[in-house]
C-alpha cells in the first residue's frame, strides 16, 4: 500500500442487476469526479448479479485505472455490497450511492462541501420521493420519523444510501443484517457530527426495482435491533431488568392480594381465584426469567468486548506530548560516555 499514490474521494456503488445503468452512471461518476480535480477512485461492487453487470463493470476496469470491481460470491444484499465496499475503498472522504441511477453523480459536490464544514457524515434527503404513496412513502415516512425520535438525530431521511462520510467515521461501524439504513443512528453514538442535504429522487431510467412491502416491514423489525443496540449493548440488564421486576413485582403484588382473601375471608382461593393465582404464578417466573436474560447478557456483553479488547468509546483526535516526555526522558535517564 506504501506504492500507491493517496486518494481523497472513495465512491461505492452496490449493483445488482443493473447492467443497463452502469456505463450512463460510470460516464456522470467520472464527468462530475474529474471536475473536483482531486485525486478519487471508484468502487464498484457487484452483488451477486445474475444479469451481465459484471461484464461490463469488468470491461469498465480494464480501462479505467481508477475502478475497482468487488465481486461478491453470491447476493448477500445491499448491507454486505455497501460493507464490502467500505472495506475496500481507502479515499479519506467515502461517498456511497446506489446504482440505479435515482441518485444523480452532480449533487456529489453539496455532500462534499459539507465534509470539508467539518461535519462527519452527511446524509440525503429526498424531499419530493417519486415512489408508490402507498407502499413506500407512508412506510418510509413513519420509520425515519419513528428512527429521529428513537435516535436523537434529526435526520429526515435515514434509508437512502446516498451519503459521505468521514473514512474513520464509516469503518468504525460494523454492518450487519440490514443496517445500512440506520448508519447515522449507529455514527451519532460515537458522537459522529451528521447533518443532510436535500437530493433529487429520479425515476429508476431502465430494470427492475428491487424493493418492495415486505422489505418495509423488515425496516420497522430492524428498529428494534436499532434501539437495542444503541441504548443498551453495553448494559443490557438495565433493559431485561426493568421487564423482569415489572412482571415479579406484578406477581408479588397479586400473590399478596391472594394471600391477603385466603387468610383475612378465608376464600377458596383456587376455586374463586384459580386463573388469577395462575398469573401471579406466571408474572414471577416470567419476571425471575427476564432478570436472568439480563444477566446473560452482561455476561456476554462483557465477554466480548473484553476477548476483542474492544473499546466502549470513540475518539475524536488525541494530543499530547507523551512522546517528546518519553524521548526527553529517556535522554536523560541515557548515561553519557562519563558515566559507563
Amino acid at each position: 500500500m506504501s506504492g500507491e499514490s493517496p486518494v481523497r474521494y472513495s465512491i461505492v456503488v452496490p449493483f445488482f442487476n443493473e447492467q443497463e445503468n452502469i456505463p450512463a452512471l460510470y460516464m456522470r461518476l467520472t464527468e462530475v469526479m474529474d471536475g473536483l480535480g482531486e485525486p478519487y477512485e471508484i468502487v464498484f461492487v457487484d452483488d451477486g448479479s445474475r444479469d451481465e453487470s459484471y461484464k461490463v463493470l469488468e470491461d469498465i476496469f480494464e480501462h479505467d485505472r481508477r475502478v475497482n470491481v468487488v465481486r461478491l460470491r453470491r447476493n448477500f444484499g445491499q448491507t454486505a455490497a455497501l460493507k464490502a465496499g467500505f472495506d475496500f475503498a481507502r479515499g479519506e472522504v467515502i461517498v456511497s450511492m446506489d446504482g440505479d441511477l435515482q441518485h444523480d453523480p452532480a449533487e456529489i459536490p453539496k455532500f462534499l462541501e459539507r465534509i470539508q464544514e467539518g461535519y462527519d457524515l452527511v446524509s440525503g434527503w429526498r424531499v419530493a420521493r417519486r415512489d408508490h404513496w402507498l407502499t413506500r412513502q407512508i412506510p418510509s415516512r413513519a420509520a425515519n420519523w419513528l428512527m429521529a425520535k428513537l435516535s436523537g438525530i434529526p435526520l429526515h431521511d435515514f434509508g437512502t444510501t446516498f451519503k459521505a462520510y468521514r473514512r474513520e467515521i464509516i469503518q468504525e461501524i460494523q454492518l450487519y443484517g440490514e443496517l445500512h439504513r440506520f448508519i447515522p443512528a449507529l455514527a451519532g453514538s460515537t458522537g459522529a457530527n451528521i447533518t443532510e442535504v436535500p437530493i433529487e429522487n429520479y425515476h429508476r431510467k431502465s430494470g427492475k426495482s428491487n424493493y418492495g412491502i415486505g422489505r418495509t416491514i423488515r425496516v420497522f423489525l430492524d428498529l428494534v435491533i436499532v434501539k437495542f443496540l444503541l441504548d443498551y449493548s453495553t448494559r443490557p440488564l438495565q433493559f431485561f431488568g426493568l421487564l423482569g421486576l415489572a412482571g415479579s413485582g406484578a406477581g408479588i403484588l397479586v400473590g399478596l392480594f391472594l394471600a391477603f382473601t385466603k387468610l383475612y375471608y378465608h376464600t377458596a382461593v383456587m376455586n374463586e381465584h384459580g386463573p388469577l393465582m395462575l398469573l401471579a404464578i406466571a408474572l414471577f417466573v416470567s419476571g425471575v426469567q427476564f432478570i436472568s436474560m439480563g444477566l446473560l447478557g452482561e455476561m456476554l456483553a462483557r465477554t466480548y468486548y473484553e476477548s476483542q479488547n474492544k473499546p466502549i468509546y470513540a475518539l475524536r483526535e488525541v494530543k499530547s506530548h507523551r512522546k517528546e516526555l518519553g524521548d526527553s526522558a529517556e535522554s536523560a535517564r541515557s548515561p553519557g560516555p562519563s558515566e559507563r
